[in-house]
């Protein structure tokens, strides 16, 4: 049987279909004797191995990528890995994340498993993943993955898609749009860890308390003292980590609380996800 010829207009299809390297179009086309679909198989059959390969890598660098649906009811917020930053920079590498950001907006998967079960170009998200370390070279992940509901949800990507963040609002309105987004700002400044003190985990609690009542007796406080000093450094804690009760950054006179009852009495934070690399 004679040699399948592999014309340069076969290799360039085969790249504009993956992505992937034109030495590497041209061997695919080669070992699948022509067979477009059989040499795509083999592109991320190299992924798949690549993958393995680079498990150890660490993958801290990446675009975090926020969307919020027309009705302005439901966001998504995820983050796709990848080891550095002239990856990270890359428009194919952002549209990637882009486009699975959307998608998880349309199917609204409840968790990470069922958004890498979604299909984008006929593959799982996955396996898409999978395919395009052969492509990049480097170990990629979805790293990253929240959604929420509310009746309104605003949205906030950080300079050069570094951090991203959701926030639901309890009260709809076009004109609370602009407080959703100073609230998502907050949120990315200031990193808090719960809504309020009622969303902060008891271990976080307890510890905050040891670490109060330890910092008390360094300091010389009689032990009749010593369980009041915790509690106020528990209260400060809640202050400076809590959303509602941090000082709002555009404008410290007041807290984040304050700041949304001037916009609408009943106006508050339902949830918030905050998505950021590293």
């Amino acid at each position: 049987m004679s040699e399948v010829k592999i014309t340069a207009s076969d290799v360039k299809k085969l790249r504009d279909q993956t992505g992937a390297g034109m030495m590497d179009c041209k061997k695919a086309l080669s070992e699948a004797e022509g067979d477009f679909e059989k040499a795509i198989d083999l592109l991320r059959t190299t992924g798949q191995k690549l993958s393995l390969k680079r498990a150890g890598r660490e993958a801290k660098e990446g675009v975090v990528f926020a969307v919020v649906s027309d009705d302005h009811k439901r966001g998504v917020v995820l983050k796709l890995s990848c080891e550095t930053d002239f990856v990270a920079k890359n428009e194919d590498f952002i549209n990637l994340t882009k486009r699975i950001a959307e998608i998880a907006l349309d199917k609204f998967p409840t968790d990470l498993e069922g958004l890498l079960a979604e299909k984008i170009d006929d593959l799982a998200i996955g396996e898409k993943v999978i395919e395009q370390i052969g492509v990049i070279g480097e170990k990629l992940e979805v790293a990253g993955y929240a959604r929420l509901e509310a009746p309104q949800v605003a949205s906030y990507i950080h300079m050069g898609y570094k951090a991203g963040v959701i926030v639901g609002l309890s009260e709809a309105g076009d004109e609370l749009r602009e407080a959703g987004r100073d609230v998502a700002m907050q949120v990315a400044a200031m990193k808090p860890v719960a809504v309020d003190k009622s969303g902060v985990d008891q271990a976080t609690i307890n510890r905050e308390i040891e670490v109060g009542k330890e910092q008390a007796r360094a300091e010389g406080k009689p032990d009749a003292l010593v369980e009041k000093i915790a509690m106020g450094k528990l209260n400060k804690f809640f202050k400076e980590n809590t959303l509602l009760a941090q000082a709002f950054v555009k404008d410290g006179k007041m807290n984040v609380e304050q700041y949304l009852k001037s916009k609408h009495p009943d106006l508050t934070v339902t949830d918030f996800k905050h998505v950021k690399l590293g």
